[in-house]
Order: C-alpha cells, then structure tokens, then sequence
C-alpha cells in the first residue's frame, strides 16, 4: 500500500472510519479458527426469510390459503363429468329398448351419448324423454336454501323458451 494519498482521499477514507495503520496479520491457527466459524454462515441462505412471529404472511395469497388438501381450482375431469349443466345442450334422443338415450354438446363441441344416472360436473342426469332432458342438479350457492334443483333441457326450444 502506497503512503502517499491525496488529500480527498484522506478524507473520504477518515470520514468511512478507516484506519491508515495496518492490522496485524492473525496466526496461521487463528485463521483456520475464523474460517471455521465463517463455514455456517456461508450454509445459511442468502436471501430474505420471513419470521410471522404471530401475523400472516403478506406475500402469500389469500385466494389459494388452505389450498394444499384441495385440487387445483382449474383442474377438471375429462369428458362428460367435466361439464356442468349450463355447459351441456340436448341435440337428439334415441329410443333403445323401451328407454330414451339422449345426445348432448358439450361447449368443447364434442358429442356425448347420456343415460338417465350419468353423472356431469355438477348434477346427475335424472330423467330422458323424448323432447327434453331433466338433471338434477347440486347448487353450490352457501346462500341458497335449496341444495338441489331440476334443470330441463329441451330438444327444441321454442321461442317463448328462449
């Protein structure tokens, strides 16, 4: 290190607190000792850890808390039961052995063959007759009384239907 500074850097390095007398240099045993102590620090994670002491997280939604036992909200079944009922509509019915199979159209524009008992996402196909379709279906509305109720899809709708 070189004993001549000039005068700007003699006040900045004052004004830092520096010291223009060397240190001693520590002991080959003592540095080992500092490494060692110095080990656990670098094995420590360098960035910003959390410590709630009680309070929520700021940085963790509020939407997707508790949602580690729940499945994802997007995820869904493929096929028919991965549709709800407003999703669905009647385009044709056939009659098989005494009893109506009904033809559906999902919103994916894939075409499903149904029973009575076929389960969609959200209710259950109750009933097939030869012009409509009735499913009873689960209401999800905590405000509601009713927890179920029957929704009719007609195969032509008329315009008062509309």
């Amino acid at each position: 290190m070189t004993r001549t500074l000039t005068l700007t850097t003699l006040t900045f390095l004052l004004a830092a607190g520096v010291s223009l007398a060397q240190a001693p240099q520590p002991a080959p045993a003592a540095a080992a000792d500092t490494a060692a102590t110095q080990k656990p620090d670098a094995a420590e994670p360098q960035g910003f850890t959390y410590n709630p002491e009680g309070r929520r997280d700021p940085f963790v939604s509020l939407l997707r808390r508790g949602a580690a036992d729940a499945p994802p909200v997007n995820s869904r079944l493929a096929g028919l039961a991965g549709l709800g009922t407003a999703e669905v509509s009647l385009r044709g019915t056939l009659q098989t052995r005494g009893s109506y199979v009904g033809i559906l159209q999902g919103v994916d524009s894939k075409t499903y063959i149904v029973r009575a008992g076929d389960q969609l996402a959200d209710g259950t196909i109750r009933s097939i007759a030869a012009d409509a379709m009735v499913i009873l279906q689960q209401v999800n509305d905590p405000l509601s009384l009713e927890k179920q109720r029957e929704v009719r899809k007609m195969l032509r709708q008329t315009e008062e239907a509309k």
